[in-house]
């Protein structure tokens, strides 16, 4: 599920074009373009009633070297308790909640490579279920030299199969001495992504340009879904004002995103807006702390 206000709105094409906490899900080395150190929260009303939230922090530890650690969390919201009986209901209620804490890594080798890791816990809990398990997340980020082209790349989710264990995998039994045995479930793969980016920077390519327009395009190849691409751009005045558009490339139901953003000295405000065809918009909002 793709986080931070900044990368959707620019349709979620940020292996190349990431900066930043914000950009440390699509890619770790993101972080190597802190100057100081960076807090950054943001907040996503998604579908069918789902939440997500993140909160990280970043900086720079020496003038090559970069840590952060970021944290994702998704509540389904209260979901109805339903049995085959009781196919309306119990009047009961569960959620499914979903969280990833990265802690990470980054390096800048030159002053155009930039190289990133994240070691990542993740658990999802479903009902009386769930499944935890330890994988890593890898980057790069360099600038070819050439006409201003940026490639970007990584692959998240690098780690050992996964299984779901708890009480509600329980079933009442004749044959065991407490009256219940438990289901096994199979195991299966962490969904595992790779992204592949390029970013260029159409105007201002100095930092003091009053004009800069950047465009970014990724193709992404998910363990259990289609390949898939997106494009994006982001045009800013002064490095004051942000407008920003993307959308999404034979996916199933995202598609358009706009966005815009705001920044006045240390803080800056970010928003993003996707249209999932028939499961209907979502809405993102972000800030974000520079010292």
């Amino acid at each position: 599920i793709e986080n931070g206000a900044r990368g959707i709105a620019m349709g979620g094409s940020q292996a190349a074009s990431s900066r930043g906490i914000s950009g440390a899900f699509y890619n770790p080395a993101s972080i190597a373009y802190i100057k100081g150190s960076e807090v950054y929260y943001s907040k996503s009303d998604y579908l069918a009633g789902i939440t997500h939230n993140v909160i990280g922090y970043a900086m720079r530890t020496t003038p090559t070297d970069y840590i952060g650690l970021h944290l994702f969390y998704l509540d389904s919201g209260n979901i109805e308790v339903t049995t085959v009986p009781s196919p309306d209901g119990l009047d009961a209620y569960y959620k499914v909640k979903d969280i990833s804490l990265r802690l990470m890594y980054a390096k800048q080798l030159t002053d155009r490579l930039r190289l990133g890791g994240a070691l990542k816990y993740i658990r999802e809990s479903i009902y009386t279920m769930s499944m935890q398990s330890f994988v890593f997340d890898l980057g790069s980020n360099f600038n070819t030299g050439v006409y201003g082209i940026i490639l970007g790349m990584s692959v998240s989710n690098f780690g050992p199969d996964v299984q779901f264990h708890g009480k509600g995998l329980q079933v009442e039994s004749d044959n065991d001495v407490s009256g219940f045995q438990s289901k096994i479930t199979s195991k299966f793969s962490a969904p595992l992504v790779f992204r592949l980016g390029i970013a260029k920077e159409l105007l201002g390519e100095e930092d003091n340009s009053v004009h800069r327009l950047m465009v970014s395009a990724d193709a992404i190849n998910p363990i259990d879904y289609t390949v898939y691409a997106t494009v994006g751009a982001e045009y800013s005045w002064n490095d004051v004002a942000f407008i920003r558009g993307g959308t999404h490339m034979y996916h199933d139901t995202a598609g358009l995103s706009l966005g815009g953003g705001l920044k006045w000295s240390l803080i800056a405000i970010d928003y993003a807006y996707v249209n999932y065809g028939v499961l209907e918009e979502t809405h993102q909002f972000g800030i974000s702390l520079n010292f």
